[in-house]
């Protein structure tokens, strides 16, 4: 703290950002002000009323800086682009942003396209988003695409593809399209995006009428078809009111979480909307996380609304400001119509939290609420936390593989999954013998420390034993069950009789998900382990391949047909492969039924 008195004295009296320090270094903090001197001190006054937050933050502080800007509105714009590049632990900020995708239209290219992104960079396209639903926008994505014939290659190629034919595409590669009937689409996809669907049909419309006037009836029938579909979304759309372009945001609580949710309106409909969990709001005013909230979206997204409607009153300064920043006006509707959207807003950020709070507790009811009923049910000595299920996978005794899947808390720790290939069986199917072996290299020479709570065996009684033979042998108490495939019955040690969980439970659910889980990557393996057998079975034969170049070929086509099909070039370039290794290995495919 000697540092940050020291400093506290030479504060500058102008607008800025400051940054605050951990003892590590990191920035934990960023704000800015309208007079550094002033604002900064206050931290450090012991006569401020500071709230919870602000005090665990002040008391990690060990050093701060500050950057002084040319005015306040340089200083919003500087600690928005601050937070976003060090995402301080006591800012507010969008949960998960660095995740969000966007829509962006390639208008750089002389040709441009509509792609899903995650990055946003200058490089002269325009983004749109960002979405809070990775789902949602590819089901945009695909609807533009079917809507607007636009291009989707990287790369021109030299003829038209599917797409052109399937009418997905006007091929602008082969000069099917001129370059000023092709930006018509781009800039009626760009407006479409913009939620401007009602101008899109006018000027389709007249478009189209133009196209048959001239006589060029190929252009009016694709211009036809786009304002057909698009004519489709719009009559979906609920029409509010003439309320001009406007964003409203709402603002809920619920259980320590904070959502706030915007509405898109454009021409006087709802054309879209996203909702945002909020991190570090939950001791912060209304005012404070909708400030942040419009400070960080609208730092990340184009806006193309005149008006921002706001769920409560925020400090006239910010008003001020935040005006200036946009290029918008920020009102806070007290009745009317833009009232109304913004409890549209409010109501459905409020409906979102519930949801996600109903979808956390059944979570929960499905991972630890399942691991404690599986407490019960089985009379264990402890809490299940980590559980560890082992399955057998073969075809007549041909490569015998086993699994080891791991649920921690009830969900799948993949970073712990294991799988082995028997050595004892190979030719001879022989489950009892193969559980032996897989659960002899796993607990023999294995601490008590590193022991799972529960291990779950594939398979009956038979199965069940043999685990136990080996795992009770290397003097291992953990409690060991087997689950049967046909009845989901469990076995358990010292009894005959098993135990059936209740259909409905949660718990059988949970070790229906393990046994599935091991089943399933035990399979996996198997059959990756069975296709290179085949394939080395298969080139065995072929002059000039061996292990290494079989190996290579199988990593690059993954199975014997895409070998087969592929050509000499193709062939060729392949690592360790050579020409005439290639066009042997054709021959051989030629000359062969294979």
């Amino acid at each position: 703290m000697d540092i940050v008195q020291e400093k506290l004295k030479t504060l500058p009296a102008a607008p800025g950002v400051y940054l605050m320090k951990d003892a590590r270094g990191k920035v934990i903090y960023v704000g800015k002000a309208v007079v550094l001197k002033n604002r900064v001190r206050q931290y450090f006054q012991a006569n401020k009323n500071h709230g919870a937050k602000v005090k665990a933050m002040v008391a990690k502080i060990a050093d701060f800086e500050t950057i002084v800007t040319a005015s306040e509105l340089e200083a919003l714009i500087l600690e928005c682009n601050l937070i976003k590049k060090y995402r301080p632990r006591y800012n507010i900020s969008l949960k998960d942003d660095k995740s969000y995708p966007y829509l962006k239209l390639t208008l750089a290219e002389e040709f441009p396209r509509i792609i899903l992104t995650r990055r946003v960079i200058h490089d002269g396209s325009r983004y749109f988003g960002p979405y809070t639903s990775g789902l949602a926008v590819k089901e945009t994505l695909q609807l533009l695409r079917k809507i607007f014939p636009l291009r989707t290659c990287k790369t021109f190629a030299k003829r038209p593809c599917l797409e052109y034919h399937i009418k997905r595409c006007v091929a602008p590669c082969a000069n099917k399209i001129s370059r000023e009937n092709y930006i018509g689409f781009v800039k009626s996809a760009e407006k479409f995006l913009e939620g401007r669907t009602a101008q899109v049909e006018r000027e389709l419309a007249a478009q189209m009428n133009s196209a048959a006037e001239a006589l060029n009836f190929e252009q009016a029938a694709r211009l036809r078809d786009v304002l057909i579909a698009v004519r489709k979304i719009a009559e979906k759309q609920k029409i509010i009111t003439d309320t001009g372009d406007v964003d409203a945001i709402g603002l809920a609580r619920l259980d320590g979480e904070t959502c706030a949710q915007i509405f898109f309106i454009r021409d006087g409909k709802v054309t879209g909307r996203e909702n945002f969990l909020l991190n570090g709001a939950t001791d912060e005013t209304d005012a404070q996380a909708v400030t942040e909230f419009v400070k960080q979206y609208y730092s990340r997204a184009e806006i193309s609304a005149t008006e921002i409607l706001l769920p409560t009153t925020l400090p006239a300064d910010d008003v001020k400001l935040l005006s200036e920043w946009l290029g918008v006006k920020l009102i806070e509707p007290k009745r009317g119509v833009k009232r109304a959207l913004v409890e549209m807003a409010i109501d459905n950020a409020t409906k979102f939290l519930a949801e996600e709070s109903a979808r956390r507790l059944s979570k929960t009811a499905q991972t630890l609420g399942a691991v404690e009923e599986l407490k019960n049910f089985l009379n264990l000595p402890k809490l299940p936390r980590r559980m560890e299920c082992f399955d057998i996978s073969h075809i007549q005794g041909a490569e015998t593989v086993a699994s080891m899947v791991v649920f921690s808390d009830g969900v799948p720790d993949k970073k712990s999954y294991r799988r082995f290939k028997i050595r004892s069986t190979e030719g001879k199917p022989d489950d009892f013998l193969s559980m032996r072996e897989v659960t002899a290299r796993r607990y023999e020479k294995i601490s008590a420390d590193d022991l799972p709570d529960l291990i779950v065996i594939d398979g009956g009684q038979g199965q069940l034993n043999s685990a136990l033979e080996i795992i009770r042998g290397a003097g291992h108490q953990v409690p060991v069950i087997g689950l049967a495939k046909q009845f989901e019955l469990i076995f358990v040690e010292g009894s005959s009789i098993p135990i059936e969980l209740p259909r409905d439970s949660q718990s059988l659910k949970l070790i229906q998900r393990i046994r599935d889980e091991a089943h399933r990557f035990a399979i996996t393996y198997h059959r990756k382990l069975r296709r290179a057998r085949n394939l080395k079975s298969e080139l065995d034969n072929v002059a000039g391949i061996g292990v290494k170049r079989r190996t290579e070929l199988f990593k690059t086509f993954g199975s014997i047909a895409k070998i087969k099909s592929a050509s000499i070039d193709e062939l060729a370039n392949v690592p360790s492969m050579t020409r005439s290794a290639a066009e042997s290995l054709k021959n051989f495919f030629t000359q062969t039924d294979v």
